[in-house]
């Protein structure tokens, strides 16, 4: 006995026929259709290290050096720990071979010289100086002439020199900073290190808390106190701001001069031996704009000549211009202008850090 299918049951298995087709699509193509995983997550672990670059600028395991294990980041969609997944390590790298600590290996000498390896220190406790140095050698007796004239010369930190066996004068310099000593050669390589009993001085100037341009000062450095006689020559003269002087240890003066009139101030300073004196010296002066004008507060009249005079009548600084600018130091100062023939005059004040126009009137 046969049982016939309705017309409703034939549709019936042909979507169970089609529900079964489609459940037995394999994963990779249900993965096609599957929306990607949340930015951060994978669906398979990987091993540690493999999310992309860190972003820490510290070694592993923080400051004190020693590796910590790392882990690999649990997906939050998982809620057990993913099986292990083998690693194929690197190759270890060798270490690399720790930089040498001897000295500047001694070269080929030729047959009849030897080498003689020079060094300059600040202090017997301190490291070599390592660059800035001028190495000259002469002969321990002048010629025949009554001079000692030079053998060798270098500006390396540390050269080495390959002379005849014999008596030497070695002479270095630092700066205004120098040393010399008597060498003696043989046979033998001679190593020589040199003290330089010197220091470094830097030097600024300011009006009341603001600093002057560096290109607007300059300082000269003398030996000794400025209270004390004797030789008044500079030692250095012309001094940016912008420079460190290197002097053997002592006591100078220095003499600031803000502008080229008469903002000069002078004072003593005391440099030690390897340290760096820094040289503040304080000006009161100002900065004065000179105008020749018909009227206040009007154009300035060219080819004006200028004299500005203290109050006893000594002339100070002279310009030529329309509106030339001075350095003045404090006080009480006329002013002279002359233009077309004619002469105007004026008087003003200056005050420490108070720049200003004058207006001398031509009527």
């Amino acid at each position: 006995m046969r049982t016939a299918l309705a017309p409703w049951g034939r549709r019936f298995m042909a979507a169970c026929v089609l529900a079964c087709a489609w459940m037995t699509v394999s994963s990779e193509a249900f993965a096609q259709f599957a929306p990607p995983p949340p930015p951060g997550f994978d669906s398979v672990p990987r091993p540690p290290g493999s999310i992309g670059p860190s972003q820490n600028l510290m070694p592993p395991g923080g400051p004190s050096g020693v590796l910590a294990p790392q882990q690999a980041p649990a997906s939050p969609l998982q809620l057990a720990p993913p099986p292990a997944q083998p690693v194929a390590l690197p190759p270890a790298a060798p270490a690399p071979a720790p930089p040498p600590t001897a000295g500047p290996s001694v070269p080929m000498v030729p047959a009849g010289q030897v080498a003689l390896m020079v060094t300059a220190r600040f202090g017997k406790e301190t490291p070599a100086i390592p660059g800035g140095l001028h190495w000259r050698v002469y002969p321990d007796k002048p010629d025949n002439s009554g001079v000692f004239r030079m053998l060798r010369e270098e500006r390396a930190a540390a050269p080495i020199f390959v002379l005849p066996p014999g008596s030497y004068v070695v002479h270095v310099s630092f700066g205004l900073a120098t040393a010399a000593k008597k060498v003696q050669l043989r046979a033998e390589t001679v190593r020589e290190s040199f003290e330089l009993v010197a220091g470094g001085a830097r030097f600024e100037g300011r009006v009341g808390d603001s600093r002057i341009p560096p290109g607007q000062i300059t300082f000269e450095v003398f030996r000794g106190s400025q209270f004390e006689g004797g030789d008044k020559r500079p030692l250095a003269s012309g001094i940016p701001s912008t420079d460190v002087l290197l002097l053997p240890e002592g006591t100078y003066h220095v003499v600031s001069n803000y502008g080229d009139s008469n903002a000069t101030v002078r004072s003593d300073i005391r440099v030690q031996s390897g340290k760096l004196t820094d040289v503040i010296v304080n000006h009161r002066a100002a900065v004065i704009t000179l105008k020749l004008v018909n009227e206040r507060g009007g154009e300035a009249l060219a080819n004006t000549q200028w004299s500005v005079l203290t109050p006893g009548g000594d002339v100070v600084k002279e310009a030529i211009g329309a509106f030339p600018k001075v350095i003045l130091a404090e006080g009480d100062y006329s002013v002279v202008a002359r233009n077309e023939g004619k002469t105007y005059n004026g008087k003003f004040k200056v005050e420490p850090g108070f720049d200003r126009e004058i207006e001398v009137l031509s009527r």
